[in-house]
């Protein structure tokens, strides 16, 4: 791989680092979009997050809301934040949580104020914001300071032979160097969750993921649905791929050879002083997914792809490669590696990964991922409940 390369990124005051260097308008619930998307237009560089949720949720499906909320906010790839919500008490809990880290964060409640008065105030701040914000300069950092998530999406018989394997040459090095990532997609495992189960680190890891893939099956086994056409997919079976068991295992393909080291919760965040590869419980549909990731504290995501996919993210980098010819003509504005030389014997895997670790490092140190120079900042919530 020649020498070691030089990446940079933002360290914040919680020690954690970040490739990217955001101040985000964050609404609380469904009812301050509106006020955080008008604010973001009065700043420009400023970026709202809008989502449909936050409203009459409770349990388990509430602390799953804020623990998305307050992990958007502690993202290290977030600068500052500006949160705004319809009621205070809650908004304050989000600002709170977040204000943690160290980093700026204010707070706004609209009810009994109104949506001007709040946009007004909120966006001399945010100004404020941006402006702080572009002094922070860029420090030397390492692998082990960074957190990479995986998910694929729109796979098809390439993903399994190509894409994913690409991906694992990439999870094994980062975990090698002492980093951290996170990969998911519980349903989609089915037929191979006894291989990720083989490579937990003991018994309670082992015991802990087989019981939380067993509950995701029930839940869904329980409404009496026939899941074909939803998993795999119509694109995977256009793809060739013809069983969850085909798509299991090219899934699996891109978590590398290491072993898992534990078992989160939906956006919960791993042990720090335990780097290493991390199952999360997670949807398989790309958006919820990479959200909770983010959520998490992962800063850089790489999405192996077959039929194509166009998924971004609002604060995560998501790095898209294909090991298609045709989709890496047909859609190579949403691509960022084609491996598909691999398939045609023009490169072994290992220089596939080498590709892999160059268009990261790049990514690291400020270039611009498709997603981002297209503009796909999908942001969605994980609802486990109906709303009270």
């Amino acid at each position: 791989m020649g020498s070691k390369p030089r990446l940079t990124g933002y360290r914040r005051a919680n020690g954690t680092m970040g490739i990217r260097n955001h101040v985000i308008i964050l609404p609380l619930d469904d009812l301050s979009n509106a006020a955080a998307e008008a604010v973001a237009k009065i700043i420009p560089g400023t970026m709202a997050l809008p989502h449909a949720f936050g409203r009459l949720q409770f349990g388990e499906d509430l602390d799953l809301t804020f623990r998305t909320l307050i992990g958007t906010g502690k993202n290290p790839n977030v600068a500052a934040v500006v949160v705004i919500g319809i009621e205070p008490k809650w908004t304050k809990k989000v600002a709170e949580g977040i204000a943690t880290t160290g980093k700026p964060v204010a707070m706004f409640s609209i009810e009994g104020r109104g949506d001007l008065a709040v946009i007004a105030e909120a966006a001399r701040v945010a100004a404020q914001f941006m402006q702080d914000a572009s002094e922070i300069n860029r420090e030397p950092a390492e692998m082990g300071d960074l957190m990479m998530s995986i998910k694929c999406g729109e796979s098809d018989t390439t993903s399994g032979l190509g894409s994913c394997p690409t991906t694992s040459e990439a999870v094994d090095r980062w975990v090698a160097a002492g980093g951290t990532v996170l990969f998911g997609e519980t349903s989609e495992l089915t037929g191979g969750e006894h291989l990720i189960a083989d490579r937990c680190i003991d018994d309670a890891c082992r015991n802990l993921f087989q019981t939380t893939y067993d509950n995701y099956i029930k839940v869904i086994e329980s409404t009496g649905a026939n899941l074909l056409g939803s998993q795999p997919t119509q694109g995977n079976i256009a793809g060739g791929l013809t069983t969850i068991e085909e798509k299991a295992l090219g899934n699996i393909a891109k978590t590398g050879s290491v072993p898992v080291m534990g078992v989160l919760k939906p956006a919960e965040e791993p042990d720090p002083k335990k780097p290493g590869l991390y199952f999360m419980d997670s949807s398989s549909a790309a958006a919820e997914c990479i959200t909770l990731m983010a959520a998490a504290g992962a800063v850089i995501h790489l999405f192996p792809t077959g039929q194509g996919n166009v998924i971004g993210n609002p604060i995560e980098p998501v790095l898209k490669l294909t090991a298609n010819p045709k989709t890496a003509a047909s859609m190579s504005e949403h691509m960022d590696l084609d491996v598909s030389g691999l398939l045609r014997f023009e490169y072994n895997l290992k220089e596939a990964g080498d590709r892999m670790m160059e268009v990261i490092n790049r990514t690291v140190n400020g270039r611009l991922c498709a997603a981002e120079v297209m503009g796909h900042r999908e942001y969605t919530f994980t609802k486990l409940y109906i709303s009270a």
